[in-house]
């Protein structure tokens, strides 16, 4: 009855405007690009130093509504698209990442408190969760953001770069595991994912990659 009166007076609106559902599936077909990865000789030639590898479930500029559904997951509320794009990482994830023994930990990148408080969640928590959960890996909060840096999408790459030093820090009430997955929508400049890589590997951690929904070139 909730969903019901919910859906009478707040119709849902898909990314092209079709009423009744959040995605259609023709925006699922639409919406879905090319898995990349990227090795770390190439991260170190784009000045991330401590990533050891990236995987993306889509390039960012050329899929514009995969953009759209980013942006509407993150800013407008929208969070059950996080199951779709999730869905893009998982597959990335079986084309690239061949896993041997115990499985990487799925490590979310934290938001401020004071951004997921005006936000109410995590973006990257809701990807990690659902991926955990399709799985079977483990999934534990590694990390805490102990300096509020902003938007990062309105920056330069030197302020980003700026803006991420000592912004993170090791939760000290987990054990540190040996691979962690880190998990997060997009990568622009990788100034957020390599600061927490290089706070992962001063705590132990030997080898970090990142996956995220899309690359942004």
């Amino acid at each position: 009855m909730f969903t019901f009166l919910l859906d009478l007076f707040f119709p849902r609106i898909s990314l092209t405007g079709v009423e009744g559902t959040i995605i259609t599936d023709e925006e699922r077909r639409t919406m879905h690009g090319v898995p990349l990865r990227f090795q770390k000789e190439l991260l170190r030639k784009r000045g991330m130093h401590f990533l050891d590898g990236l995987i993306a479930g889509s390039d960012y500029k050329h899929t514009p509504l995969l953009r759209k559904a980013i942006w509407s997951l993150k800013y407008k509320g929208k969070k059950d698209l996080h199951h779709d794009l999730s869905a893009l990482m998982i597959r990335a994830l079986a084309q690239f990442l061949h896993v041997k023994g115990s499985p990487p930990v799925l490590c979310p990148i934290p938001l401020h408190w004071s951004r997921r408080f005006s936000r109410g969640y995590n973006q990257a928590e809701l990807l990690a969760k659902d991926i955990s959960m399709q799985l079977g890996w483990p999934m534990k909060p590694l990390l805490a953001r102990v300096h509020a840096t902003g938007h990062q999408a309105w920056r330069k790459k030197k302020e980003r770069l700026t803006a991420m030093q000592q912004a993170f820090q090791c939760q000290t009430n987990h054990e540190v595991p040996r691979s962690v997955l880190l998990i997060d929508d997009v990568c622009t400049t990788g100034a957020t994912l390599d600061s927490c890589a290089q706070t992962l590997k001063k705590a132990g951690v030997k080898t970090v990659i990142a996956l995220v929904v899309a690359y942004d070139s």
